[in-house]
């Protein structure tokens, strides 16, 4: 064919109302899922943290179980909307929900930062501050499915629901499977050090992480450099 149909990649459409300047805030707060998962992706591939492959594992779980109640439900969205499929439950309150709870359980249960020489971890109290902006941000990000027609509020109130559930099951499981050892056998498999696989993100912020050992090396080079300071001189 000489001009064949042309069909529209519609993974990140969104409508809005551009003389709507809240409208046009919740087009892209819609785009935060897939900001997540390129997050993931990244933290992944740079870090080989096996808790960020834990809970990328069940996000995607959660997506499937969003999956089939969609399909299970058949509910339509609202009449007013621009979206395609079935809407109950919101598919993006129960990823942000899922996100936001997660964190919020690795953060104040599970991750206890050990102090070093060149880093002060955060607070209890300052992981509950970022642990009550992402649920905010999660709010955000559902409110916004309300505000674009694409959900109703019970639809939103559902996925939300769902996707809290679902973030203290797999929290429950990822513990189980930790304090049962089965996480420690896979950082022992052959994969897993072909990959590079680690675990310190529950003892070291992911900001320290290689910082001490940068800080140690440069100490050392410090009398090197100044010798080849005074020559340059």
């Amino acid at each position: 064919m000489e001009n064949p149909p042309l069909a529209s990649l519609s993974l990140t459409h969104v409508h809005y109302n551009p003389a709507d300047r809240i409208s046009y805030l919740c087009a892209w707060l819609a785009l935060v899922p897939q900001g997540l998962c390129v997050i993931y992706a990244t933290l992944i591939w740079s870090n080989r943290e096996i808790e960020i492959m834990l809970m990328f594992a069940g996000q995607m779980a959660c997506e499937a179980f969003n999956w089939i109640l969609k399909r299970l439900i058949k509910e339509e969205r609202p009449r007013e909307m621009h979206g395609k499929g079935y809407g109950m439950p919101s598919s993006h309150a129960q990823f942000v929900v899922f996100f936001s709870v997660t964190l919020t359980l690795f953060l104040l249960f599970r991750h206890v930062p050990h102090p070093t020489e060149t880093h002060t971890p955060f607070s209890f109290f300052q992981r509950f501050i970022l642990s009550v902006l992402a649920l905010i941000s999660a709010a955000a990000v559902a409110v916004s499915r309300i505000y674009l027609n694409y959900h109703t509020p019970k639809q939103v109130l559902v996925g939300c629901l769902a996707g809290a559930v679902c973030a203290v099951v797999w929290f429950g499981i990822t513990t189980y499977l930790r304090k049962s050892g089965w996480v420690e056998w896979i950082l022992e498999t052959e994969l897993a050090r072909l990959f590079r696989v680690r675990d310190l993100v529950i003892q070291e912020d992911l900001v320290d992480s290689g910082w001490a050992r940068w800080v140690e090396r440069r100490r050392k080079r410090q009398p090197t450099l100044q010798v080849q300071a005074k020559k340059t001189r």
